[in-house]
C-alpha cells in the first residue's frame, strides 16, 4: 500500500506541474496519455529555443536531432522511443512511463528550483549548487579523478561486466549521451577539456546513475541521491624549510580565516597544498606549529589598517581602484563585496592625485565604497550607483557579457531592471541613459535568468524580446539564456 501511495503522490506532483508547463508555455511540449510521455518538437525552433527544451524537460540534445529524422523505433540508454510525424513540422517523440513502484526513477518527476528555474532532476541532477570560494578533492584512496594541463581525467575501476558507461554533469548540461567512457583492463575512463572551477558528476553504468563510490565529497541532488563533486585546481600553496614542523596550515580570507580547515601536506623540502581558488585577491598565511606567518616566498605583503601583515595573492584580471584628490586624509581603506566589507584589509596607497590600490577581481557584479578617516562615500567618479539617500554605494561590473537596452522612454525619470540574477530587487541596478536608451552592462554566469523593466514605478516586460514565461501574478517575465 505504501509503493501504491507513493506513486500515487509522484504522479500527481508530475501531473500537476506539467500542468503548469502547459499554462505557462505558448506550445504544449510535453504531455501524458495512456502510460506514455509525449514530447511535441517543432523543426522551426531556433537553436536557443532547442536548448531551452532540452535543459527543461531533460532530453538530450542528440534525442531531438534523433527524432528530427523520422526514424521509428529507436534505442537510447536502453530506452524505446518512437516518433510520430504530426505534420510538415512538428513530430512526436514518446517512451513509456514507468508504472511499477519497484522501477520508479527520478527522471519521471518533476521539481520546481526556486532559485533558477522550472527544471527536471534526472536521477541526480541538483536542485541548485551553492559555489565556494575554494576547495580540496578527498577520495578514499588515490585520485580517481586527475586534472592536468587543462584536461580531467576520470576513471572509474570495475564494472568489467557492463556495456556502456557514460559520464554525465554540470560541465556538460548533465547530457546522457555525450561522454561515452571507454573501457580499459581495470575499469573505464575519459578525459575532457575543462577550466579550473567545481563540477559536480554522475556515472551512467548500463542506463543506471551512480555517484562516484571512491569520492568522498558529495551534494544532495534533490532526489534522495548525490552528486559527486570534483575541483579542478588552479593553485597550489607552497612553503618551503620548516621540516621539523608537526603541523603546517593556510588560512586566509577564502575561508574565513579558519585556523584548521587546510592541512597542508608534507612534501620533501617543506609542505605544499593544491587547491582550486575562485577568481579574486585573497589574503593568507601560514600556520607553522600554532605560529602565523606571512609566505616568505611572496613579496606582496601588505599591511592591514591594524597594522598586520598578510600575504596576497590574485588570480584574475587586475582593477585599480582611484580616489582622487583627499591628500590630507591619513587613512583610506577600500571596503566592497568583494572582500564582504571588511573596513581593515584593504589599506590603499597614496599618490600623485590622491589614492589608489590595485585589486584583483573575479568576472561579477560588485558594490563598493571608500572609507576616509573613518568616512563612508561612494566613489564621485564612477556614475553606476545602487540605493538611494544615505545608502548609495558605488557598482562595478567585471568581465561584462551582457548588456540589457531598453530603446523606449526615453522621457523617463528612473529606469531600473531586476530580475532572478539580483534577488529582484527593485533599485540595486539603476540604467544609464545614453542615445536615447536606456542600458545596465553586467555579468552573468551561465544559465537561465528571468527579468523585466521597472520605468518611473511601472514593471514592463522586455518589449525587445519575445521569450518571455508566466509568473504568479499573471504578468509574465521575460527570458534570458546565457550559454557557457
Amino acid at each position: 500500500m505504501k509503493y501504491s501511495i507513493r506513486f500515487f503522490l509522484i504522479f500527481f506532483l508530475f501531473s500537476q506541474i506539467l500542468g503548469g508547463i502547459a499554462q505557462n508555455k505558448p506550445d504544449n511540449v510535453c504531455y501524458i496519455n495512456n502510460g506514455r510521455i509525449f514530447f511535441q518538437l517543432d523543426k522551426r525552433w531556433t537553436d536557443t529555443k532547442k536548448k531551452e527544451i532540452s535543459v527543461l524537460f531533460s532530453l538530450d540534445s542528440l534525442l531531438i536531432e534523433q527524432a528530427f529524422k523520422g526514424e521509428s523505433p529507436f534505442v537510447a540508454d536502453s530506452i524505446t522511443w518512437e516518433v510520430i510525424s504530426i505534420n510538415e513540422n512538428i513530430v512526436e517523440l514518446s517512451k513509456p512511463v514507468s508504472t511499477s513502484p519497484g522501477s520508479y526513477q527520478p527522471d519521471d518527476v518533476f521539481l520546481l528550483d526556486d532559485n533558477w528555474f522550472i527544471k527536471p532532476i534526472i536521477a541526480g541532477i541538483p536542485i541548485f549548487s551553492v559555489p565556494k570560494k575554494y576547495g580540496i578533492n578527498k577520495f578514499k584512496n588515490e585520485p580517481n579523478v586527475k586534472y592536468e594541463n587543462g584536461y580531467a581525467q576520470f576513471y572509474l575501476p570495475g564494472y568489467q561486466k557492463n556495456r556502456k558507461v557514460y559520464l554525465s554533469g554540470s560541465f556538460n548540461n548533465w547530457s546522457t549521451m555525450e561522454l561515452p567512457m571507454q573501457k580499459t583492463k581495470t575499469g573505464w575512463e575519459v578525459s575532457i577539456k575543462l577550466a579550473p572551477g567545481r563540477y559536480l558528476y554522475k556515472y551512467i553504468i548500463d542506463g543506471k546513475w551512480i555517484s562516484d563510490p571512491d569520492n568522498l565529497l558529495k551534494e544532495n541532488d534533490g532526489a534522495s541521491g548525490s552528486n559527486s563533486v570534483i575541483y579542478c585546481y588552479n593553485h597550489v600553496f607552497e612553503l618551503k624549510g620548516n621540516t621539523n614542523a608537526r603541523k603546517v596550515y593556510v588560512s586566509g580570507s577564502f575561508n574565513g580565516w579558519d585556523r584548521k580547515d587546510l592541512k597542508m601536506n608534507r612534501v620533501p623540502g617543506g609542505w605544499n597544498l593544491p587547491l582550486y581558488l575562485e577568481e579574486g585577491t585573497h589574503a593568507y598565511k601560514f600556520i607553522v606549529d600554532g605560529t602565523w606567518t606571512p609566505d616568505p616566498a611572496n613579496s606582496n605583503i601588505r599591511k592591514d589598517a591594524n597594522g598586520n601583515l598578510n600575504s596576497f595573492l590574485g588570480i584574475g584580471d587586475t582593477i585599480v581602484f582611484k580616489l582622487d584628490g583627499y591628500k590630507t586624509a591619513e587613512k583610506v581603506i577600500l571596503s566592497g563585496s568583494f572582500n564582504n566589507w571588511s573596513t581593515t584589509e584593504l589599506l590603499m596607497d597614496k599618490s600623485a592625485a590622491g589614492w589608489e590600490l590595485p585589486y584583483v577581481i573575479g568576472g561579477g557584479n560588485y558594490e563598493y565604497k571608500f572609507i576616509v578617516d573613518g568616512k563612508w562615500m561612494p566613489d564621485p567618479a564612477n556614475p553606476v550607483t545602487t540605493g538611494t539617500g544615505n545608502f548609495v554605494n558605488s557598482c562595478i561590473t567585471v568581465k561584462p557579457n551582457y548588456t540589457f537596452t531598453l530603446k523606449q522612454f526615453a522621457d523617463a525619470e528612473n529606469v531600473f531592471v531586476t530580475g532572478s540574477f539580483n534577488g529582484w530587487n527593485e533599485s540595486s541596478y539603476k540604467m544609464i541613459r545614453k542615445d536615447g536608451a536606456w542600458t545596465y552592462t553586467v555579468f552573468l554566469k551561465p544559465g537561465k535568468y528571468t527579468y523585466k523593466f521597472i520605468v518611473d514605478g511601472s514593471w514592463l516586460i522586455d518589449p525587445a524580446n519575445d521569450a518571455w514565461e508566466e509568473n504568479e501574478h499573471g504578468t509574465g517575465n521575460s527570458v534570458l539564456w546565457i550559454e557557457p
